[in-house]
């Protein structure tokens, strides 16, 4: 796989699912129940995707979405982590006039700024800072939230900064939903401001998006807080505390950052971080996405760390057949919609030239294992306070290896506070169980990272993890 993306249009990659013809049967009614019950979750606005760029530099076309020039990076960086090297206004796809003049929820502006990669590289990282209209009534300087997206998908139409834009983005067997963008508003709404990260290689079109890859998004994530204090017009001041948001991809994200903060990003000002539903165990997560309806995110996360150490293609070569290489070439380009419609409830022995699972290939692969190993979450003492969330009926992202994240940092001396999600079984593997709690514990969550950016104390439930579930 190429290190550079080029154009990405869905003539290249063919949609089966939605040009072929197809019996109607159990699979499709499946597929249906978990688009029905991701769409009825999330919601979303309608509105046309843009295909503005910036002069001098060829757009990349994914999907038939056309991704705005600024998202091509150029070929020098700045030196330091979160230094911003371009920005322009960003049109939120969802605004209201306030009665004082200005647009609610605030003025968004597009980002691009210097991290460093898993490699230890410098890369470019796209995203979206918003200054709020809303005045900040909790304790000291206006905080800043650093939202850490769910996932999205590998495609560079399904970006986050472009989701503000355009909250429903559909293209050539492509559909996109930003459905995070609600507690985005939620926080802005809070007089806090709020930076989104497009994390490595989602929206900037120099790579894949490297999905799961723990350094990455933390970095990510860290240096996105970074940026946003030197954005034009922010209210944030070098005293503004931080705080990490983030569920599913985005609680591994944020949990990845916090743990990372004391030695990566001391500067960064981290009051708190939620994690919710984190895959802080990809070797146990990946068990729960085989054969559900989210498993082409079994595509992103071989594609992203294939990208990240090169040397991993010859092993991905040599375990996948011809179906498995046509599949992780087709979710290199698609979103949330497109994998449960194209790959939904797909077993990985489908792709496997051994007909086994990629868990068994896993067992018996030494540097896959080695390299599963390093991504585990958990490993470092977080200094803030983090509070993690986890549905005990998840069956995408298991309950398990979530609850055991609180235990290692419990054990560490973390400041904890630890949620389980008690909910009925809503369904088997068609997203709805690991939907659920994202919906049910959100306005906790807010309140509890809002009360962490007012400087209020949390209190670590640690001593009860032995009686939770």
């Amino acid at each position: 796989m190429s290190p550079r993306k080029t154009t990405r249009s869905s003539s290249t990659v063919n949609a089966p699912h939605l040009h072929g013809t197809r019996r109607p049967g159990r699979r499709t009614g499946r597929l249906l129940a978990a688009s029905v019950a991701a769409a009825a979750c999330l919601g979303a606005a309608t509105v046309p995707a843009s295909a503005s760029g910036a002069a001098g530099s060829e757009p990349v076309v994914s999907r038939g979405v056309t991704i705005p020039a600024f998202y091509n990076p150029p070929t020098q960086l700045p030196s330091a982590d979160g230094s911003l090297v371009r920005t322009e206004p960003l049109p939120l796809g969802v605004s209201l006039p306030g009665l004082d003049g200005r647009q609610l929820p605030g003025t968004a502006t597009r980002l691009m700024y210097k991290s460093t990669d898993a490699n230890g590289a410098p890369v470019a990282v796209t995203g979206a800072y918003i200054e709020p209209s809303a005045a900040w009534k909790g304790g000291g300087p206006r905080p800043l939230v650093a939202l850490a997206s769910g996932t999205m998908g590998q495609g560079d139409q399904c970006a986050p900064s472009l989701s503000l834009q355009n909250p429903l983005t559909i293209g050539e067997g492509t559909v996109s939903i930003g459905y995070d963008n609600i507690a985005a508003y939620r926080f802005l709404a809070a007089g806090a401001a709020v930076v989104v990260t497009d994390y490595v290689g989602l929206g900037a079109t120099d790579r894949l998006h490297t999905y799961v890859n723990r350094l990455d998004e933390g970095h990510a994530l860290l240096d996105a807080a970074r940026a946003a204090r030197s954005v034009a017009g922010s209210s944030l001041t070098s005293s503004s505390r931080v705080g990490l948001y983030g569920y599913s991809q985005g609680g591994g994200a944020a949990a990845s950052a916090a743990e990372l903060q004391p030695s990566y990003a001391p500067d960064v000002n981290l009051a708190g971080a939620y994690a919710g539903a984190p895959p802080a165990d990809l070797t146990e997560v990946m068990k729960g996405i085989d054969g559900s309806a989210l498993a082409g995110a079994l595509g992103w996360s071989i594609n992203g760390f294939a990208q990240t150490d090169p040397s991993l293609k010859a092993i991905v070569d040599a375990n996948t057949n011809d179906v498995g290489k046509a599949a992780l070439k087709d979710t290199s380009t698609m979103c949330v919609g497109d994998a449960i419609l194209g790959h939904g409830f797909t077993s990985s022995k489908k792709w496997t030239a051994s007909g086994k699972p990629i868990a068994d290939i896993i067992a018996a692969e030494p540097k896959l294992q080695a390299i599963l190993a390093q991504q585990r979450i958990g490993t470092l003492k977080p200094a803030a306070p983090v509070r993690v969330v986890t549905g005990v009926q998840d069956d995408i992202v298991g309950h398990a290896q979530a609850r055991q994240l609180a235990v290692d940092w419990c054990r560490k001396g973390a400041n904890v506070t630890y949620e389980a999600v008690l909910l009925p079984n809503l369904g088997d593997k068609i997203l709805t169980n690991h939907l659920a709690p994202l919906l049910t514990d959100q306005g906790s969550a807010i309140s509890w990272l809002t009360d962490r950016l007012s400087g209020r104390k949390a209190t670590s439930n640690c001593w009860s993890m032995p009686v939770q579930p």
